[in-house]
């Protein structure tokens, strides 16, 4: 007693305890020299209380706040001044290419419009042929465009955030093949209206028409009716044709272009001729009496049907005069046009041309993508709804890219709260190259049959198992703090010093200190100042020990 009594009056020592360790040592009521019995010195002292009282751990726990606050703010720092965009960057307009024709002005219809409502809209257009690109693995894609504005040639360079297609990628009636744009894009990563694998998949007729087999056979032939077509690789395979009059289509081409409607035997072998000359493919399908065709397309979602009328006599109802008006849309319709847009990863602008014969049956026999034809009283409708879908999909794009987590922020906090939490129980420190912490929750335990709750093996550290005596241990195993279980003999009271210097606490901790780019003189500061209180606890207890010996 006289022992504590001298350390505690050694003003350099008190001066080095930390918050909470407060021993009540002489009440108002007894002075040093009145007879007091051992056991009613060691009720007054309170050595319990800088486990469990709750002063000293809000202490501890304050400042275990504010550093990690501050190491915190400090990743959050390092991490925005070197990935974060500037503001003047972060300003810039968003560009938008649209690939259509010239006499169609889409900067209008994103006038006033802006990309999750701070980023303006800077819009692009020009043709495909009148487009060239180059696209690389770091630096996205550059376009280079060519155009003639009111006689005058237009030159610009530019990087497109964003590209509208509405205009056909290949076409064999026009000797048009601009596929290796396509590719190109896709290669820089530029999101598109529709997909670019979608519009990849739509320079083939036939291959398109495969995917419309497949909801054939999924739905059945009552609720998707699809007309009965037969692919030829080449004019060999042209042999014989079923029942005349056919519809004969060759390659790959728009607007009733590539078309033949043959009436005999003799007309066919002809038609096979010229597909040899053409050296391409060839599709068949039966000659269908039509009353009218019938379109349904889907934008976003919006749907119109229409229904058009050949008023010339014209068994293309695309070609001479017709008579177009829109109809009722029914829940057939939708079915056909929501089963059409699931396609090739989901088609944005998609629309279903169906044939419905004399006879009052439907027969589809198409499907086209964001590059249809707008028709109808409501174009200029369908174009602000098309604007409106571009500016949806620039917006997620950028929320999406601004939500992306870091992931060197989660790990940062967790190893400080290890870190502090290793402090904080007294236990011993991980050496270096030992095995990391677990910082997930345990699993939930059951009750033995004696009601006490067994030790998990995945939840004891490799240090508890090599030290039996642990306070860890002896804490989850008497339910008491170190200083009950020294009392009551549980481990021996001097307690084997962990390694002053050259410990971390995980290989995590080591690589964020590198990736933060530490000096190594902070973290040295930072080991310094740990080792004075871990130093202060031990002196703590080393009196203690003493004092319990006696």
């Amino acid at each position: 007693m006289n022992f504590l009594r001298r350390r505690l009056s050694d003003s350099s020592f008190v001066a080095n305890l930390p918050n909470g360790y407060m021993m009540d040592l002489q009440r108002p009521d007894s002075s040093p020299s009145s007879p007091v019995s051992p056991a009613m010195e060691r009720k007054h002292l309170q050595p319990l209380q800088p486990l469990h009282s709750s002063s000293a751990s809000s202490s501890i726990f304050s400042s275990i706040s504010s550093a990690m606050k501050q190491n915190t703010q400090a990743a959050a720092g390092l991490m925005d001044h070197s990935a974060g965009p500037t503001p003047s960057v972060a300003q810039k307009p968003k560009i938008l290419l649209v690939v259509d024709d010239v006499h169609m002005d889409w900067a209008k219809y994103f006038q006033g419009k802006k990309v999750n409502g701070e980023f303006d809209i800077r819009v692009e257009q020009a043709k495909f042929s009148e487009l060239n690109l180059a696209a690389y693995v770091m630096g996205g894609c550059m376009v280079d465009m060519q155009v003639m504005r009111n006689g005058t040639k237009v030159v610009r360079s530019f990087k497109p955030d964003f590209v509208l297609i509405r205009q056909h990628a290949y076409s064999m009636a026009l000797g048009e093949d601009f596929r290796s744009l396509i590719i190109g894009l896709q290669y820089g990563g530029i999101p598109t209206v529709n997909s670019l694998y979608s519009i990849y998949n739509f320079c083939s007729k036939p291959w398109v028409f495969s995917q419309l087999i497949k909801i054939f056979n999924s739905l059945g032939p009552e609720k998707f009716p699809l007309v009965e077509q037969t692919f030829f690789p080449s004019h060999k395979q042209m042999l014989a044709t079923p029942n005349f009059p056919v519809v004969v289509k060759l390659g790959h081409a728009h607007a009733g272009m590539g078309k033949v409607k043959v009436e005999n035997q003799h007309d066919f072998r002809d038609m096979a001729s010229i597909v040899a000359m053409a050296k391409t493919y060839a599709t068949t399908e039966p000659f269908i009496d039509s009353k009218y065709d019938i379109r349904i397309q889907k934008i976003g979602s919006n749907y119109k049907a229409y229904m058009r009328t050949s008023i010339s006599g014209n068994w293309k109802a695309n070609t001479g005069s017709a008579m177009l008006e829109q109809i009722a849309m029914t829940e057939r319709y939708r079915l056909w046009a929501d089963a059409c847009a699931e396609m090739f990863g989901g088609l944005d602008i998609c629309a279903v041309k169906a044939v419905h014969s004399k006879d009052g049956k439907d027969y589809i026999i198409e499907v086209m993508d964001s590059s249809m034809p707008l028709i109808g009283e409501h174009i200029e409708e369908d174009r602000q709804l098309i604007a409106d879908l571009v500016v949806s999909k620039m917006t997620q794009l950028v929320i999406t890219a601004g939500s992306t987590p870091s992931p060197l922020r989660p790990w940062r906090c967790s190893v400080l709260i290890t870190h502090h939490m290793h402090f904080l129980s007294g236990g011993p420190r991980q050496p270096q190259g030992s095995q990391p912490p677990r910082t997930s929750a345990p699993p939930q335990q059951r009750l033995s049959p004696q009601g006490q709750q067994p030790q998990s093996p995945q939840s004891t550290s490799p240090q508890q198992q090599r030290s039996p005596g642990s306070p860890q241990q002896v804490r989850s195993a008497t339910g008491a703090s170190p200083v009950q279980a020294s009392k009551a003999g549980a481990f021996p009271p001097q307690q084997p010093r962990p390694p002053a210097q050259g410990w971390a606490p995980s290989h995590k901790s080591q690589s964020l200190t590198n990736s933060f780019s530490v000096s190594e003189s902070s973290q040295r500061g930072n080991a310094t100042e740990d080792e004075a209180k871990a130093e202060t606890i031990r002196n703590l207890r080393k009196s203690f020990a003493s004092l319990f010996s006696d």
